[in-house]
């Protein structure tokens, strides 16, 4: 994984150094948003039992976790914030180790996709700029409305939350959690500092590509020196266009974001891959550690998609999202030829175990336990 390193012999079944940690192998199971917190952003138990049965997978990433309750911007997502989501996270962590997985949570705050019913009443929807997303967000009862205008951050703004994410990197890792990953993508807060097209400030975290990626440094720095650098991952998606982003011709902005972040040597960097985009060859060049390939929103990536990626060096690794709902056992699955479940997407956010816990592995991939 030295810089400029294109080429290997690698597949995505044999080991890979991660951080102070030897996974696996180099699938990563994607953050998925599953709505099963309660209204206090507590995980149920079940939530231990659906991370353990897909501890299979090389590194496990959690569901986005909000830092504070004035992060949360949809109903249903857990928190990493008080002390009983804290506990509720340590019965995670517990079960995935007990199965012989790792498992980072990803820590995300939603900025200006979000409504007011969410977040406490002394709280207030916030974004790099006063610009409204052009799309509907959910309220606490599930309705959805058009989205508020959000507050631009002051700087003593950011600097709270900044201290929040390093606050809830000491809380995951307390809880037993190997690291966490900052959603610095798919249109949330640290993604709407990194684009001109929501971030027009004109002070010191906006206006240049190295002053757009100002806060995101800014809060990898400040985790990085509550629970070290090697245990931080960070998401982006360069060109993204989810929750209204308009993140294009920006490419100068991740090369920045790169070069500042290089210096700390994160445990890896995940990218949301942008086929027809020559950035992810440079960033990869740049990158000095783990480089992670996400192969996209659609969810249906196979073994034949994912491998080539690993085997020419685009990627040290590469996380898959929907198939590990319905394919609990995915990397079994893979390594063994055998067929894989379909899911059933009417139940990917609706709360419960039907759709979460009840996915079986292949009888095929129980003798096999041992080998992967």
């Amino acid at each position: 994984m030295a810089e400029g390193t294109m080429t290997t012999t690698a597949t995505v079944f044999d080991p890979v150094r991660l951080g102070p940690f030897e996974l696996a192998n180099r699938v990563v199971m994607a953050p998925m948003t599953r709505n099963r917190a309660d209204p206090a952003g507590v995980l149920p138990d079940s939530a231990a039992v659906y991370y353990a049965q897909r501890a299979c997978a090389g590194l496990i990433v959690t569901e986005g976790t909000q830092p504070s309750a004035a992060a949360k911007g949809y109903p249903g997502t857990p928190g990493m914030h008080d002390d009983r989501q804290e506990q509720a996270w340590r019965k995670v962590a517990d079960a995935v180790h007990d199965a012989g997985g790792r498992i980072f949570c990803q820590l995300m705050h939603t900025g200006r996709i979000g409504h007011q019913s969410l977040i406490p009443a002394d709280a207030r929807i916030v974004a790099p700029s006063a610009i409204p997303a052009q799309l509907e967000v959910a309220r606490a009862d599930g309705v959805m409305v058009p989205a508020p205008v959000p507050e631009a951050l002051t700087r003593e703004g950011i600097a709270v939350v900044v201290r929040d994410f390093a606050q809830a990197a000491v809380r995951a890792v307390r809880a037993g959690l190997d690291g966490v990953e900052l959603h610095a993508a798919n249109g949330y807060l640290l993604h709407q500092f990194l684009s001109p097209g929501t971030n027009q400030r004109e002070d010191a975290y906006g206006g240049s590509p190295s002053a757009r990626a100002r806060f995101v440094v800014e809060v990898t720095e400040a985790v990085a020196a509550e629970i070290g650098a090697e245990r931080i991952g960070i998401r982006i998606s360069p060109g993204g266009q989810f929750n209204d982003m308009r993140d294009k011709e920006n490419e100068d902005t991740y090369l920045a974001l790169a070069d500042a972040l290089a210096p700390l040597r994160p445990a890896y960097l995940h990218t949301l891959r942008r086929r027809s985009s020559p950035l992810h060859q440079e960033l990869r060049r740049r990158w000095p550690t783990a480089y992670v390939l996400n192969t996209g929103y659609q969810g249906a990536s196979e073994l034949a998609d994912v491998s080539p990626l690993v085997a020419s060096g685009a990627a040290d690794l590469v996380s898959v999202g929907r198939l590990f709902i319905s394919n609990p056992d995915l990397v079994r699955r893979w390594r063994h030829g055998l067929p894989r479940a379909a899911w059933d997407e009417s139940t990917f956010y609706t709360g419960g175990d039907r759709g979460y816990t009840d996915y079986p592995d292949h009888p095929g991939t129980n003798e096999q336990r041992s080998q992967s």
